[in-house]
């Protein structure tokens, strides 16, 4: 009971906040106005965009395998990343992020806390993207000005954060010595910090190589322009009418609208944040929404079909993991509550 209790303040905000938005668009959508949408859509356009969504999916693991140095093999990298995606559809706390580490470290010789940053580099600089990209959308947009900030604020942020993780990676001794002097009074914190913290640096070391993080920006932004063309193709599938300016807000809303707590996969915020986006610009929110379903339709096709191949190839399920996952997280809680008794 008090695991649960534990547990559910970490679940239950982001589980009132899908609430709110599903009962929101069911308030608000005429789904007869929806399902005559989903009929008369243009499926020769909805078909082009299926394969723009398994691209971008092929791209990203690119992406990702550059941060990892090319260490491991492309497929080990793209079965991993196709799982990690499926984890995050199903399975609560964004689990995804440390499956696809944790499955990758089992397959690729490369250490969980050697992988973990190259996701949390990804994941600052999809901000900054995102950030970027909705800026760029806004003078479409009447009524911007307070989007703007937000977006200001935001990229900010992200900068920030990509200076602190640059300087960190410049100064790892330093940031070592730092660490193990401060920690030196909890021995397994000293031990066990220490250790992950020295991995974790040497993954930072991307950021300090100026090829290397080139080529990253190079697929990312080729990942990112697939990414909208994906959009813009499934958003004239349903609207003739629609114009590129209009991917540039909805795949940036649409990115932030996943970083909000939610349900697993970002149910609710995820078709909350396209519907509402493209509701600016067609006052037609029911045809809205059925663009958000299917965007979220072919973020389900795309992982369940790379990442159920990678969990067959490795006689995995999601339950599986999920046990490991939370085997891994209490024996790492049991550790630190042993070691504060002591």
């Amino acid at each position: 009971m008090t695991k649960f209790l534990n547990d559910s303040k970490r679940w239950l905000p982001g589980a009132l906040v899908s609430i709110v938005l599903i009962a929101a668009i069911l308030y608000f959508v005429d789904f007869q106005t929806m399902w005559n949408a989903v009929r008369h859509a243009n499926y020769r356009i909805l078909a082009g965009s299926v394969v723009l969504s398994f691209l971008w999916l092929f791209m990203r693991a690119k992406v990702w395998q550059t941060l990892l140095r090319d260490k491991p093999k492309y497929m080990d990298v793209l079965f991993s990343a196709g799982e990690g995606y499926l984890l995050n559809n199903f399975l609560p706390f964004r689990l995804g992020e440390i499956g696809r580490a944790f499955l990758l470290s089992r397959k690729s010789g490369m250490s969980f806390s050697e992988i973990i940053p190259t996701i949390i580099i990804e994941r600052v600089v999809d901000l900054a993207f995102s950030a970027a990209i909705l800026l760029a959308a806004l003078p479409y947009v009447a009524d911007s000005q307070g989007s703007a900030q937000i977006g200001y604020l935001v990229g900010g942020v992200v900068v920030a954060g990509l200076a602190l993780m640059y300087v960190l990676a410049r100064n790892n001794q330093w940031a070592l010595e730092t660490f193990r002097k401060l920690s030196a009074r909890w021995s397994f914190l000293h031990k066990f910090g220490g250790s992950f913290l020295e991995q974790f640096l040497s993954g930072l070391g991307v950021l300090t190589d100026g090829w290397l993080f080139l080529r990253f920006l190079f697929w990312m932004t080729l990942n990112w322009s697939v990414a909208l063309l994906s959009y813009y193709t499934i958003t004239l599938a349903f609207f003739p009418q629609a114009q590129p300016a209009w991917t540039l807000f909805i795949l940036g809303a649409a990115a932030f609208g996943g970083a909000i707590p939610a349900l697993p996969g970002g149910v609710g915020t995820f078709e909350g944040a396209i519907s509402a986006a493209l509701f600016l610009f067609t006052q037609d929110q029911s045809t809205s929404l059925a663009v958000a379903l299917t965007a979220r339709l072919y973020n389900y096709l795309n992982s369940s079909v790379i990442g159920g191949i990678g969990l067959l190839r490795e006689g995995q399920t999601l339950l599986g993991v999920y046990q490991q996952l939370m085997s891994m997280r209490n024996k790492q809680n049991m550790e630190s509550s042993d070691e504060a008794q002591a």
